[in-house]
């Protein structure tokens, strides 16, 4: 007959705070195993050890690498893993039961998860739960963790700094632990979300070693693996209210996304903005969306400022740099009118930067951005301004070139800048840059055909200086002969 498995939590570190089924498991058992890290201390055998008993077989399961060890940590962790369980089952199979000790709880972020997912499916098991650091360290604290309804978040301090911020951002109270080396990116992310003055920091909690102080007066260097930042309940910031973000989602894939830009949509209430750019977020709980088509930007502006003025938290969507022949000039244009909703701009990579960077470095020199869209200004002045600007020998970054109802602008654009530009002139095509149909050519200005040139396109005009290497890489470099 074959012994059974026990997974049993022993709470953040005061042995007293060990549960009475616990403590009796413990001392019943033939075996009781403990993971450690190479220099033999075990936090979970220290807590246990009062229970104790004499014969008992006590089995050390030692860590054999760290992250900064080694450039495989999974490959090597895991085999770890196997070889620990393979030691167990042994014990069992010989008929033992065997007690496998977590501080904390066994299935909250706890090293015997990974025993009972290699055992489970072999043994009798049963997993005994513990009191978890989180619910030390709000009892040592003196404060509720969370009350009515507000939402409590768990996170590990190993996610990026951008991500933590954007949580923290978007509940009500939280916890982050493994902190130790990450504690530099965790106060960051505390500051980005605004959540840093209500953050509490708790070392060792229930402990002799306990200690507890505002996170902000932490020094990073002092801080050790066990210990955790918290947020406790009512420590979530009131909202901004009677503001409207602008934000720019870059030119299509979401790692164009900025944290901030990410950050706000988040913290949002609604979201306004053309329907394509809209469908490029997510749907979230508690959030709505009002879309619209693409040339009512007066009115969608509007619109986002009167739901401000109604104490909602409201992002205006563009794509690539909202500043950028965007939503941000139309959003101040109509709040400079009453001047009683304030308008934040967030940026985002814009086009113009997107298609350069895939085809070279063309912009590396002076260069001018010109739409050729005469919807809101005329051709003449278009036209005037691509002379001056083709005159100067700057490199031009052309939006939104052509339409459906605008399909002469290119060729006339083509025709005039060959009376200042040499036929041989590099010209970059990016189409549906970040997007599913992405792609980059390089023509010359005399090649260039306007019929193959669509509102998906932005075109960049080389200058005197241009180059095109072999490999098809565009660049202007950034000395200009004397």
């Amino acid at each position: 007959m074959t012994g059974k498995l026990y997974g049993v939590g022993l709470g953040p570190g005061d042995p007293e705070l060990v549960t009475v089924k616990a403590a009796r498991l413990i001392r019943e058992a033939d075996v009781v195993a403990f993971h450690s890290a190479r220099h033999g201390r075990s936090v979970a055998k220290t807590i246990a050890e009062p229970y104790f008993r004499e014969g008992q077989v006590l089995e050390q399961l030692v860590y054999p690498v760290t992250t900064e060890d080694t450039d495989d940590y999974q490959g090597e962790i895991d085999q770890f893993y196997e070889e620990a369980a393979a030691r167990l089952a042994a014990h069992l199979d010989a008929g033992r039961d065997v007690v496998v000790l977590a501080a904390g709880d066994p299935f909250f972020y706890g090293s015997y998860m990974h025993m009972h997912k290699r055992l489970k499916d072999r043994y009798e098991w049963e997993v005994v739960p513990g009191v978890t650091s989180v619910s030390g360290a709000s009892a040592v604290l003196g404060t509720p963790l969370v009350e009515r309804d507000e939402v409590l978040t768990i996170l590990p301090g190993t996610l990026p700094p951008a991500e933590l911020a954007a949580r923290l951002a978007d509940t009500d109270s939280a916890a982050i632990l493994k902190l130790g080396r990450t504690f530099k990116n965790v106060r960051q992310a505390l500051e980005a979300s605004n959540r840093l003055e209500n953050a509490w920091y708790v070392e060792r909690a229930t402990t002799g070693r306990q200690k507890t102080s505002k996170l902000a007066d932490v020094d990073p260097d002092t801080v050790p693996y066990f210990s955790l930042a918290l947020l406790p309940s009512n420590s979530k910031p009131e909202p901004e209210k009677s503001q409207v973000t602008v934000i720019g989602l870059g030119p299509g894939h979401s790692n164009w996304l900025t944290p901030e830009a990410k950050q706000e949509i988040e913290a949002a209430d609604d979201l306004v903005g053309y329907t394509t750019y809209l469908n490029r977020l997510p749907d979230r709980p508690g959030q709505t969306k009002h879309a619209s088509h693409n040339q009512v930007e007066e009115e969608r502006a509007a619109f986002a400022l009167d739901l401000a003025r109604k104490g909602k938290r409201v992002a205006v969507i563009s794509s690539g740099d909202p500043g950028v022949f965007a939503m941000a000039t139309a959003v101040l244009e109509v709040a400079a009118e009453a001047q009683d909703v304030p308008v934040k701009v967030i940026p985002g990579v814009t086009a113009a930067n997107a298609v350069a960077a895939k085809a070279g470095a063309p912009l590396g020199h002076d260069y001018a951005v010109i739409s050729l869209s005469d919807r809101l200004k005329p051709w003449d002045v278009i036209a005037e301004r691509l002379t001056a600007t083709a005159k100067a020998d700057l490199v031009i970054a052309i939006y939104n070139p052509a339409s459906k109802a605008r399909t002469h602008q290119v060729q006339e654009m083509r025709d005039l800048l060959l009376q200042h530009r040499a036929p041989e002139t590099p010209v970059v095509i990016g189409r549906d840059v970040g997007g599913p149909e992405e792609e980059i050519r390089v023509r010359t200005l005399e090649t260039l055909d306007p019929t193959t040139i669509d509102m998906r396109c932005l075109l960049i005009i080389g200058s005197s200086q241009t180059v095109v290497t072999e490999a098809g890489v565009v660049f202007t470099p950034r000395r200009y002969p004397s």
